[in-house]
């Protein structure tokens, strides 16, 4: 019986025009009831479809249809159901983030690839880092801090000069930006399950916004993140260039 496939693009046109000619020729399906879902966009699409998608069981298929694309597979219309058939899988769960405002409002959300703490302010921003209740560090100042999963360890963190981990590792990158003090201080690698606070130094004169990928809290005094081993998001690879091979080979680039 042939597999089910659920298509979803995002809104830029060369996306929009691929959907049209999958659908056109492999049929299309509610995403409620596809045994896989074909995403067809860039990263950021792709990290949208596994957050709006995470409580279904079909795995999520991507193909590049954006700039980068590292969650992507090449976009070919041909062959696609030998594709998805032969497909190897990567299981991976998001960060669990808990944003406190000034004014005591309680934001949550959820980070695929990693959840930042930003100076919204002219002045740098100063961070206390407690990690497992244990405090580790009494003041960092700094442009920002973030904390990343191995998948997201390629985009923001690499960015900021952090660690590429591994995807099967159980570690977690918790990587500065622009540290001022400690100088140069390029941060930490912390098992997959700690418990990492960030609470906000002065942030009235120090203003800090955080992010859990593109979901945004301004003004937060307290950012509690700890992997969430509950969700877990499926993602599918062709054969040769899954995720373990890709972080592999951008160290080599």
């Amino acid at each position: 019986m042939p597999l089910k496939i659920a298509f979803t693009a995002s809104n830029a046109p060369v996306a929009q025009t691929a959907r049209a000619a999958l659908v056109a020729r492999y049929g299309d399906v509610a995403m409620e009831e596809a045994d896989v879902i074909v995403a067809l966009g860039g990263d950021g699409f792709m990290l949208h479809t596994l957050h709006a998608t995470q409580h279904l069981p079909a795995p999520v298929y991507g193909m590049n249809r954006g700039t980068i694309g590292f969650l992507m597979n090449e976009y070919s219309e041909a062959d696609l159901r030998d594709r998805l058939a032969a497909a190897e899988e990567a299981e991976i769960n998001p960060l669990s983030m808990t944003a406190t405002q000034i004014d005591g409002t309680v934001h949550r959300a959820l980070a695929i690839n990693e959840v930042s703490l930003l100076r919204a302010g002219a002045q740098a921003a100063k961070l206390q880092i407690t990690v497992d209740g244990r405090l580790r560090m009494q003041e960092l100042v700094c442009d920002g801090a973030l904390v990343a999963t191995p998948a997201g360890s390629t985009a923001y963190n690499y960015s900021a000069h952090g660690p590429i981990l591994p995807i099967g590792s159980d570690v977690l990158a918790l990587t500065a930006m622009s540290a001022f003090r400690p100088r140069r201080w390029r941060g930490a690698l912390l098992p997959k399950m700690a418990q990492v606070r960030f609470d906000v130094l002065e942030p009235e004169k120090r203003p800090v916004m955080a992010e859990a990928d593109s979901k945004s809290v301004r003004d937060v005094v307290t950012v509690e993140i700890t992997s969430e081993p509950s969700v877990v998001h499926r993602i599918l690879f062709d054969p040769g260039h899954g995720l373990e091979e890709r972080l592999i080979s951008e160290q080599f680039t």
